[in-house]
């Protein structure tokens, strides 16, 4: 039979803040402002500019709450930028600059980081290869990752696949995530409760930290 008592089995105990990270993926000009890289391609960014209210108030939430919020950040500078990566930007004619370091297309779109928030810089779609994620989780003891960032099918997903990878437990927050095509943000959504974890809403991970808080409260009062 297989053990459970050592699994984080409930959304309780995935966001609960002595496990939870909440992990917040290129939500940068570049990807999501109007004149930003994206926008100028002509891709869909209304998609993604969408989900940013409620990925604000979960933010809030989460540090009301007392749970780590993670910014990851891609920097393209060239020095960064592979003969592969290279080579994908030029046979898709997508060679124009995007998240170069100290430019407003690199910086936060909306959401901004605050004191006691983690920034984590990656130079590929994951967060997790060649960065300090994997550290900085473990610095704060750190089981259980809440996915949300743009895009969905693309740095989301290979985040959380990456940290799936090396024992993590991931959980996409589905309405705090997008992608610039609406078909690719439902495959992805589906492919991430097939292959790695539950995909959730934000009113529901909300729900499991107010209720913990108001066990607290109670259990405070009982004293």
């Amino acid at each position: 039979m297989t053990r459970t008592d050592d699994l984080l089995i409930t959304l309780a105990q995935k966001a609960a803040p002595k496990n939870a990270a909440l992990v917040v993926v290129d939500v940068q000009n570049d990807f999501c402002a109007d004149e930003g890289y994206f926008g100028k391609l002509g891709a869909d960014v209304k998609a993604v500019q969408r989900m940013v209210p409620t990925l604000e108030r979960l933010i809030d939430a989460a540090r009301a709450a007392g749970v780590l919020v993670v910014f990851v950040q891609a920097i393209y500078d060239p020095p960064y930028v592979s003969a592969p990566m290279r080579e994908r930007n030029l046979r898709k004619n997508r060679d124009m600059p995007r998240c170069i370091t100290g430019t407003w297309g690199a910086d936060f779109y909306r959401v901004k980081p605050k004191p006691g928030d983690e920034i984590v810089i990656k130079h590929r779609y994951s967060g997790v290869i060649n960065t300090e994620l994997d550290a900085v989780l473990k610095r704060h003891g750190i089981k259980s990752l809440l996915m949300t960032g743009v895009a969905t099918d693309t740095c989301v997903e290979s985040t959380a696949r990456d940290a799936y990878f090396i024992d993590y437990y991931v959980t996409l927050v589905k309405d705090c995530c997008g992608a610039f095509n609406e078909q690719d943000h439902i495959g992805a959504l589906a492919r991430f409760d097939r292959d790695y974890g539950p995909v959730v809403t934000a009113a529901e991970i909300m729900g499991c930290w107010q209720e913990a808080s108001v066990l607290r409260t109670a259990a405070a009062g009982d004293d």
